[in-house]
């Protein structure tokens, strides 16, 4: 990211769940009061993944909770798909590759560039149980090593 670059929100659950391959920087579509509750923080893409539906890319279950002037509004869906936009050589090479198998497609990050919300959108292979569990294996033992240096230091 450069330096006008803000982030919103981080899917730290993909960087552990997939190793992840190739990134693209994309917009998305989002009325106006999504929009307002992005700007406040209230998004969630643990969840979140992309689909591809005639040759466009979708986000599904991205979380936008409602701004808070309009929280008892019924009619506002904060699941909804929403649309992504990608150069059509991009996605017709997402499309390909999401056919093979443990491929998918993710959000990693949502970010503000200058004053328009941007995503950063993954192509991943999924880990396997043995690979998650060398990672939280590594990391502990990082962690004793820093102690263990902080204590003789």
């Amino acid at each position: 990211m450069k330096k006008k670059d803000t982030q919103i929100t981080k899917n730290k659950k993909a960087f552990f769940d997939y190793e992840l391959l190739d990134s693209w920087e994309s917009w998305i579509e989002l009325k106006w009061h999504e929009t307002k509750s992005i700007r406040q923080k209230h998004v969630n893409l643990k969840a979140a993944y992309i689909v591809v539906i005639n040759n466009e890319l979708y986000i599904k279950w991205m979380t936008v909770t409602a701004w808070k002037a309009l929280s008892n509004r019924s009619w506002l869906e904060t699941d909804a798909p929403r649309k992504i936009f990608l150069h059509r050589k991009t996605i017709t090479y997402l499309s390909t590759k999401i056919k093979e198998w443990w491929y998918t497609i993710i959000p990693t990050e949502l970010y503000f560039k200058w004053s328009l919300i941007k995503l950063r959108v993954a192509l991943a292979r999924g880990k396997k149980a043995h690979q998650k569990k060398q990672v939280l294996k590594e990391r502990s033992m990082d962690k004793a090593a820093k102690l263990a240096m902080k204590k003789y230091v």
